[in-house]
């Protein structure tokens, strides 16, 4: 009789990274989401239409720097799903900023001399209702998909390149190693000279600036530049100036560029808040957006006359250093147009 063999030990499944679960944890639901802050959604115009177009998805560290009963809170506003988003509104579009027509390779745009930027996912940890992107065909066009090849040969065989930009979505939702496999596969590209990260991770979910992904990008061969996105400075708290602490102790340069939007931050008041609080947690003012016109998000829109009164209001407040400058991106310029 031939014995049994052993039963193979079954591997032991590892534990998912801290922020990878907080992600799956995130508020996906408007009725939890107003009962949380106490809330009646009566009267709020909350809408199953603009839900079923762009889903919510909110994490609970975020919810937590909400205002419990304001419904006009700056941050819930930014991401609670309401009927205005259906209106349909000449001159919004579904690619306010012409990225299709500046596509160069799968999920590589091309719109500025120089640079190369890669929608690295569709995936956000945050879903804003003013997204710019929030119509873009992920399931077709991002740059990850393939292991990065696409984009990899598109940015080794133009030497005009000297930036990569990683944008998304958000392409910190990417574990760390997808990241490094783009990096390392460009480090011998003698051509780059910089790397810039757009994020809004560190920012909503900050236990993504965990040791892994500190050290990648400390180890890059490049400067660094994280560019995050914060509209508002309640949006700062202790937990993401640790994470900005953690950033700026690999070197990188942080900047934060913000959207102007109504009932969010269009008052001289927000704004100056907004700087002066992100600069406490080390990071400067670069820029301030007006909105991109994109189909659903209209009723965010701030006219230039009140944005252009805003910023110098704001230029009379604080040091020149803390004044993001006031722009708007347009299709087929070649860099963001200044609004003076």
């Amino acid at each position: 009789m031939i014995p049994a063999a052993p039963a193979r030990p079954q591997p032991v499944p590892l534990p998912s990274p801290r922020w990878q679960q907080l992600w799956r944890e995130a508020v996906r639901d408007p009725a939890e989401l107003l009962a949380i802050l106490r809330l009646d959604p009566a009267g709020l115009g909350v809408s199953d239409a603009a839900l079923a177009q762009f889903p919510l998805r909110v994490p609970r560290g975020f919810v937590g720097r909400m205002h419990v009963g304001d419904p006009g809170d700056p941050l819930l506003r930014q991401v609670l799903p309401l009927d205005a988003e259906m209106r349909p509104m000449p001159g919004f579009s579904l690619d306010a900023v012409g990225d299709g027509a500046a596509r160069s390779g799968h999920g590589v745009i091309q719109k500025y001399r120089g640079r190369a930027l890669l929608v690295a996912t569709g995936s956000c940890a945050i879903n804003c209702r003013y997204c710019f992107r929030r119509h873009f065909p992920y399931a077709e066009e991002t740059a990850a998909a393939g292991h990065w090849q696409q984009a990899i040969r598109l940015i080794r065989a133009d030497t005009s390149i000297d930036e990569v930009i990683l944008s998304g979505g958000d392409p910190l939702s990417l574990a760390t190693t997808k990241l490094a496999e783009l990096t390392d596969a460009l480090a011998d590209a003698t051509h780059l000279r910089r790397f810039r990260i757009h994020t809004r991770l560190p920012v909503v979910l900050p236990e993504r600036v965990d040791d892994a992904l500190l050290a990648w990008i400390g180890d890059l061969p490049w400067p660094v530049t994280v560019v995050l996105h914060a509209n508002h400075a309640n949006e700062f708290d202790p937990a993401v100036d640790a994470a900005m602490a953690r950033l700026r102790g690999t070197g990188a340069t942080l900047l934060n560029q913000a959207v102007l939007l109504r009932g969010v931050n269009d008052s001289v008041d927000a704004l100056s808040d907004l700087s002066t609080r992100g600069y406490e947690a080390g990071v400067l003012p670069y820029y301030l957006h007006q909105l991109d016109r994109v189909q659903g998000a209209a009723h965010f829109e701030v006219d230039d006359d009140r944005a252009r009164a805003l910023h110098a209001g704001l230029a009379a407040r604080l040091s020149g250093y803390l004044v993001p400058r006031l722009v708007r991106e347009v299709a087929g310029d070649s860099g963001k147009r200044p609004l003076r």
